[in-house]
Formats: C-alpha cells, structure tokens, sequence
C-alpha cells in the first residue's frame, strides 16, 4: 500500500468518525435516530 492510499484511508476514517461524533452530539438533543451502516456478513461452513 503506498502512502497517498495510506493517507487516503486515513482520511475517510477520520470522516467517518467525524461523522460519529456529530451523530452522537446530536443524539444528545434527540430522544432516538436511527443510522444505518453497511454491514458484510459472511457465511462460512465448517
């Protein structure tokens, strides 16, 4: 992974997490919100 992809990964993180935070801020002022994120989910057998 080079260091711009690097930082690029770094920098949607920290979006992310802006994000996060200024839900949270919010949620204070709420009584209830719902977020809806992406999720993966895997089956696996064994």
């Amino acid at each position: 992974m080079t260091t711009t992809e690097k930082i690029a990964n770094a920098k949607k993180r920290i979006h992310e997490l802006e994000r996060l935070i200024k839900f949270w801020n919010d949620s204070d002022h709420d009584e209830a919100k719902i977020v809806s994120f992406t999720r993966n989910i895997e089956n696996k057998v064994a």
